[in-house]
C-alpha cells in the first residue's frame, strides 16, 4: 500500500533529505515548513495518512502540531523527529540524524508505512 505522507521540518535541507528517503521508500510525499502550513495541507488533502514532524520548530512545535492534527484526524499515524527534544505523548520518535535504514525500520516496526 502506498501511503501519502506529510513531512514537516523548518530546515529546508533536512526536509529535502527526509522527502527523498520517503520517496525512495515508496511513499507519496507532501512537505510543509511549519505547523500552520502542515495543518492547512492536512485540511486540503484527505489522502494524507501519515504525519512525520520535527518537534523543535518555531511558532507551533511538533508536539502541538501532533495534538491538533490528532484532534482533526484521529486516524492519522504520527512519527516525531528530533535531535534533542524528549519523547512525550506516547508517539513514536526517531532521533536525528538517522539513516534510510533506521527510518525504514521505525516505519515498519510502528506500522506507519
Amino acid at each position: 500500500m502506498r501511503h501519502t505522507v506529510l513531512v514537516v521540518d523548518d530546515d529546508p535541507a533536512v526536509l529535502d533529505v527526509i522527502v527523498g528517503m520517503l520517496e525512495d521508500f515508496g511513499c507519496q510525499v507532501i512537505s510543509a515548513h511549519s505547523g500552520a502550513d502542515a495543518l492547512e495541507r492536512l485540511e486540503q488533502n484527505r489522502d494524507i495518512s501519515v504525519l512525520i514532524t520535527d518537534i523543535n520548530m518555531p511558532g507551533m512545535d511538533g508536539h502541538e502540531l501532533a495534538e491538533l492534527a490528532r484532534r482533526a484526524r484521529p486516524e492519522l499515524k504520527i512519527l516525531q523527529l528530533s535531535g534533542r527534544e524528549p519523547r512525550r505523548g506516547g508517539l513514536p520518535m526517531i532521533r536525528k540524524p538517522f539513516s534510510f535504514e533506521e527510518l525504514a525500520d521505525i516505519l515498519q516496526r510502528t506500522g506507519i508505512c
